[in-house]
């Protein structure tokens, strides 16, 4: 869950897998930071999204396939 406040992380990734460049954000936190962050992100076409969370030696993932529709209206 990219967004959720969780204690001990230490980074967030996002990506968009159909995107030329996948990798669309990387967040650092720091000690006692909590982790909770935010990002906007063009999208050409469906896609899912993906959120990769590093806490000490563990890594977390989430997928979620977002939509793009012609002119953005759900149509």
């Amino acid at each position: 869950c990219v967004g959720c406040v969780w204690g001990g992380v230490e980074q967030i990734h996002v990506y968009v897998r159909e995107n030329g460049i996948p990798k669309v954000a990387q967040f650092n936190l720091g000690a006692g930071a909590k982790a909770h962050v935010s990002c906007r992100v063009k999208m050409g076409k469906t896609s899912d999204v993906i959120g990769l969370v590093k806490s000490g030696d563990k890594l977390y993932y989430a997928s979620k396939e977002v939509r793009v529709t012609i002119g953005g209206c759900g149509g």
